[in-house]
Formats: C-alpha cells, sequence, structure tokens
C-alpha cells in the first residue's frame, strides 16, 4: 500500500493503551472477486472489553501472573485493571499482543526506542503504536494525511527478517519528526497540580508518591 505513516489521535481518557490497541487489532474479514481484503470496524472504544481480557488471562493463570510480576497480589491487580482510571503499560500490551496472536512496536516519541511485544512468539504480522510519555495512539499507513479512517492499513506482515520493510523505517522516521518537534512530555521533570488538594509536584515519581500518601490520582499539567 502506497502513502505516508500518520498518528492517529485515540481519545484521551484514561484507557488510551487499549483503545489504540483495539484500533489496530480489530479487523473484519470481507470477500472481493479477487482476494479475501480486511476491513477495520473503527472502534475506538474497546477499553472495557479489552480490560476484561486481560483480567481474565491474569486471574486464569496467578502461577504465571504472580505478584512479584504484577506488582500486586492477582485478585488485586485483577480489580485494578478493570478500574476505568487506571492505565495501561508493559504488562497489559505483552498480553494483549498474545490475545491478538500480532507483535505490538510501541514507539517511544522522546527516545524514539521501539519497544516490540510478542517478539520471541514470532507472530507473522504487526501493529504500531506511539507513545509520548502519558498518551498512546495509533500509528497507521494512509494513502494521504487527510484520507477517511476506512482506508487506514494498521496490520503489517513481518518477513523473514522479522522486520515489516520499508514502513518500518517510514515509522521510525515519523517518530523522530515527533521528536524534534517535541511533541512529547519529559514525565522526569513535567510539573503537575493534584487536582483534589492543588499541590503542585514535579514528575511522574512525585506523582506517585503523592498519589500514594493521599489517594489522590487526578492531576493536571502546568507550567
Amino acid at each position: 500500500m502506497e502513502g505516508a505513516i500518520i498518528r492517529r489521535v485515540i481519545p484521551s481518557d484514561n484507557s488510551c493503551l487499549f483503545n489504540a490497541v483495539g484500533y489496530t487489532s480489530n479487523y473484519l474479514p470481507t470477500h472481493s472477486f479477487v482476494k479475501i481484503r480486511y476491513v477495520m470496524d473503527h472502534d475506538k472504544l474497546k477499553a472495557t472489553e479489552l480490560r476484561q481480557v486481560i483480567a481474565a488471562t491474569v486471574a486464569s493463570d496467578p502461577t504465571r501472573y504472580s505478584e512479584a510480576f504484577l506488582g500486586k497480589p492477582n485478585e488485586e491487580y485483577c480489580s485494578w485493571i478493570l478500574d476505568s482510571e487506571k492505565w495501561g503499560g508493559a504488562i497489559e500490551l505483552s498480553i494483549l499482543s498474545e490475545y491478538y496472536g500480532r507483535e505490538i512496536a510501541a514507539y517511544d516519541i522522546q527516545t524514539a526506542r521501539c519497544d516490540l511485544y510478542g517478539q520471541e512468539k514470532r507472530y507473522s504480522e504487526r501493529v504500531l503504536l506511539i507513545y509520548d510519555g502519558l498518551h498512546y495512539d495509533a500509528l497507521v499507513m494512509s494513502p494521504a494525511e487527510d484520507a477517511p479512517e476506512e482506508f487506514d492499513q494498521t496490520i503489517f506482515s513481518v518477513n523473514r527478517d522479522r522486520t515489516i520493510g520499508p514502513i518500518e523505517e517510514q515509522a521510525l522516521h515519523f517518530v523522530k519528526d515527533q521528536q524534534r518537534k517535541r511533541r512529547f512530555t519529559d514525565t522526569a521533570n513535567f510539573t503537575l497540580r493534584c487536582g483534589v488538594c492543588q499541590i503542585g509536584v514535579i514528575g511522574q515519581a512525585e506523582a506517585v508518591e503523592h498519589a500514594k500518601a493521599t489517594g489522590h490520582v487526578n492531576f493536571q499539567e502546568y507550567r
């Protein structure tokens, strides 16, 4: 498919990781006269369903998903991940990669690093996400920047060399361009204000400590 890599924005509702994965991974097979093609179901609201998938997966294997692995007891984690206010990360991406049977490449804008989930499974397909330090969006191949979402290609074949060919270089070029434009949040040094008590904190670490001490989880960035 010819076109350009673009960033499809996912709503900022604490569930962007799940909805970004849902957007890139959910295809419905349809048939043409020549070949089978795949059409996206355009669902950016998969978070509730995918949180349930993750909770069920973790609950079904407490040995694999132990407290040491999860950072909290298995049962507590299952309740935690079902909370729509909680964010996902590496653990959730690894589970969703296995659930969909596809590699998930998550590009970090600040470092231009690509974390690849499911690589050890040698899946034949890959989807792409982009992360700005706080938020996940989808990376897609579109015939034009202003083309409708229905024309997005979001699933890419993995070649024998375990790359997705020229698209991989295009994706990295896009991420580095976003990096040059500073389209990321420096979570180590950004300033936040607690939405409950209005106390200011610096960086993600201080925000986490404040949340642990007070139970407050509503923060807004300010300068």
